[in-house]
């Protein structure tokens, strides 16, 4: 364990947590930290700079999701390979010569203060926290992660060649400038869309880089300083993220066992952001009065709804409701979807359905900024559709989903019976509220020493006083076998919490 001495002189005018986190960037840059050796415990540096070990925690996370130090389970916090060859990270022996010519690693007097030219800091947002070598862990409850046995690879390679035949290349050898494929959106609007009670238009519909990527043009067009945006508590913390990182007035609304709360509060938002179908990260239902009641709410009060479709190709839900925007009549709702969560997150193919005058203006917005998502990956996955392989892809998808379910469920209820399951029982997540007296974060970094891996409820909460008894369990990355074992784990490390 290293002795490490880490000079931090607090400026009461920042935030602990930044000038830790800075400290600890400038050691790992200036090769102040060995490669082969465990970085100083959170106990050990939260004791030598005398704040909380929950804030050195934040930290250390925040540096896992950076990408500046992995964690090894058993033996601690290291530094990334890219970070472990002296001061810059650059282990290369042309390292001290620069592009422009200029010898030296650009931190010198004439260096630019960055800090000071900075108008969005996106670094300091917070996301939700998983070890960045989370696939190294032999029980990984991680959420949206591929089953990666299933991937139908020979099916995608026959995709490809068929989106690589001479007189398919023209459709995405060439810029599009702002259009996308139209194979694509013809297989979205005929094929994937009526499964969730949806009729669009071609105008209607835009190819996304994942929905996450549609969440930032939409919040980049329509939100600013003056604006308002309802969201969940607990939600999805990247949206959050987005929409204040674009200067709105997110304002938070509880939610109960039929979905967010219509309070009287909730009219007074321009927007609402719902993920109505499975809750993130309860998997919690909105019930069809809820949706009825939300639809006449956003006509009355002039609202926009965005819904987060996010799972809906996941869904196992017998008697699914349709999606809120089957029965938008007024288009007041801004549906986001993915393609690729069943099928490979990695992929980063998404969509959004919405009045053609507001599809129009994003797709104005997305050329800006990168003009359309590839072309040929757009192709491969329109012929992937079209021949069918995607629809077979779900139901084998679904039968392996429902059955590593089933064997959560079975150990949940044999080794973790005091905890109580939130949410729909065929959500892509399980929520869990453990007893009270248990706090999901200690029990994460101990469960971590064992092998397991599992995202605490804590993060989910955004402002004030978050409960610390709440947790969530993705079962698509663990293999079903591993399941079983990983909950034994998982309550052996609760009961010595």
């Amino acid at each position: 364990m290293i002795d490490h001495f880490l000079p931090v002189r607090f400026d009461k005018g920042r935030g602990l947590q930044e000038q830790i986190r800075e400290a600890l960037v400038s050691a790992i840059l200036g090769g102040g930290f060995p490669a082969d050796e465990p970085l100083p415990s959170c106990r050990k540096l939260a004791g030598q700079l005398r704040v909380s070990r929950n804030t050195v925690n934040l930290v250390y996370e925040s540096l896992l999701d950076s990408g500046y130090i992995v964690s090894r389970p058993r033996r601690g916090f290291f530094l990334h390979d890219a970070y472990a060859g002296g001061p810059a990270g650059d282990p290369s022996p042309d390292a001290a010569l620069r592009p422009n010519g200029r010898e030296g690693d650009g931190s010198g007097a004439d260096a630019p203060d960055w800090d000071r030219r900075f108008k969005l800091r996106p670094g300091m947002t917070a996301g939700v926290f998983r070890p960045q070598d989370w696939a190294r862990f032999p029980y990984p409850f991680v959420y949206g992660q591929p089953m990666r046995d299933l991937f139908p690879l020979e099916r995608w390679r026959e995709a490809s060649r068929k989106a690589l035949r001479r007189e398919s290349a023209p459709s995405w050898l060439h810029d599009r400038f702002d259009r996308d494929d139209e194979m694509l959106v013809e297989q979205l609007r005929t094929r994937v869309l009526p499964k969730r009670g949806i009729w669009a238009k071609p105008s209607e519909i835009l190819v996304t880089l994942g929905s996450q990527n549609a969440l930032y043009l939409i919040a980049a067009l329509l939100m600013n300083g003056s604006t308002r945006v309802a969201m969940e508590s607990p939600g999805f913390r990247d949206a959050l993220s987005i929409f204040e990182l674009h200067g709105a007035n997110v304002q938070l609304h509880p939610i109960d066992g039929e979905g967010i709360v219509l309070a009287p509060g909730l009219a007074e938002s321009d927007y609402v952001y719902l993920t109505p179908s499975h809750q993130v990260p309860t998997g919690i239902v909105m019930s069809a009065a809820r949706r009825a009641g939300l639809a006449e709410m956003i006509r009355r009060s002039d609202q926009i709804l965005i819904e987060d479709d996010y799972d809906a190709e996941l869904n196992l839900d017998r008697d699914a409701l349709p999606a809120v925007k089957a029965g938008d009549a007024g288009g007041r709702v801004i549906y986001l979807s993915s393609l690729s969560k069943p099928f490979s997150p990695g992929l980063r193919l998404g969509y959004l359905v919405a009045d053609a005058e507001l599809v129009d203006e994003l797709r104005s917005l997305r050329r800006l900024m990168y003009r359309h998502p590839p072309l040929n990956n757009q192709r491969m996955m329109a012929e992937f559709l079209a021949q069918g392989y995607y629809d077979a892809h779900l139901r084998a998808f679904r039968a392996e989903h429902a059955r590593r379910r089933d064997r959560l469920d079975e150990a949940l209820a044999r080794d973790l019976g005091a905890c109580r399951r939130i949410g729909s029982p065929t959500a892509s997540a399980v929520w869990l509220a453990a007893p009270g007296a248990v706090d999901t974060r200690k029990l994460a970094w101990a469960a971590a020493r064992q092998g397991v891996v599992f995202e605490y409820g804590e993060q989910f909460f955004f402002r004030g006083t978050a409960p610390t008894h709440f947790m969530r369990l993705g079962f698509s990355a663990i293999e079903a076998e591993r399941i079983p074992k990983g909950v034994e784990l998982l309550a052996r490390s609760m009961d010595r919490v």
